[in-house]
């Protein structure tokens, strides 16, 4: 069975990958960087894919075998794409919390969002880019990539997922991220869609 690094220490991503791989029957076995040891990359790039590509590379690296990497977060265009590369440190960028603080990243878009609130909605889209590198100088690496559009309410609704989930909802099913189980989400989900082209092209023996 073909090892593969993933660039995360996130336990719900690693379970969701290798659940999406084995239904593939790609006959890869998935990693988390963390069990070897490994630590964080230094995410210096300007965008997701910047990103996402410098963590598969520095996983590689690190422990000899193929990575994966994602990079995700949210954009809303009134705020020019914030917080984009930086939704998961968001708050944190101005000292009003930690890296991961949920709380206090939805509450610093609230803020920002409140000049823009009118009868219109507020439009948003998570962003999820996977890059998987055959070795760490892979010329080419496999880059997927999923959008997931929806709408920024003014309160939080929910208690599932995790991030911007309870602030990010989808009008055609009347529900926030974090009202949805977690099939229908995985289903639906920026990261879903950028894992079912991933595998499409792992099918198609690009790897």
């Amino acid at each position: 069975m073909q090892k593969l690094i993933l660039a995360s220490n996130n336990q719900g991503k690693l379970a969701e990958f290798q659940s999406l791989f084995d239904k593939a029957n790609l006959g890869m076995s998935i990693i988390a960087q963390g069990e070897l040891s490994i630590t964080d990359a230094d995410e210096t790039g300007l965008s997701f894919i910047e990103n996402a590509i410098i963590k598969a590379r520095h996983a590689s690296l690190a422990s000899g075998l193929p990575a994966l990497a994602d990079d995700s977060g949210l954009c809303v265009p009134v705020l020019d794409n914030r917080p984009g590369i930086y939704s998961a440190r968001y708050a944190s960028l101005d000292g009003a919390g930690v890296h991961g603080d949920d709380d206090a990243n939805n509450a610093k878009l609230l803020q920002e969002l409140m000049p823009f609130r009118d009868d219109k909605p507020i439009i948003a889209k998570f962003i999820c880019v996977l890059v998987l590198v055959r070795h760490a100088n892979d010329p080419l690496p496999m880059i997927a990539q999923g959008q997931w559009a929806g709408e920024i309410l003014d309160a939080p609704r929910g208690n599932h997922g995790f991030g911007y989930d309870p602030l990010f909802y989808i009008p055609s099913l009347a529900k926030t991220s974090a009202e949805l189980d977690r099939a229908t989400k995985n289903a639906l989900s920026h990261r879903g869609q950028a894992l079912d082209k991933l595998i499409a092209h792992l099918k198609q023996g690009e790897f």
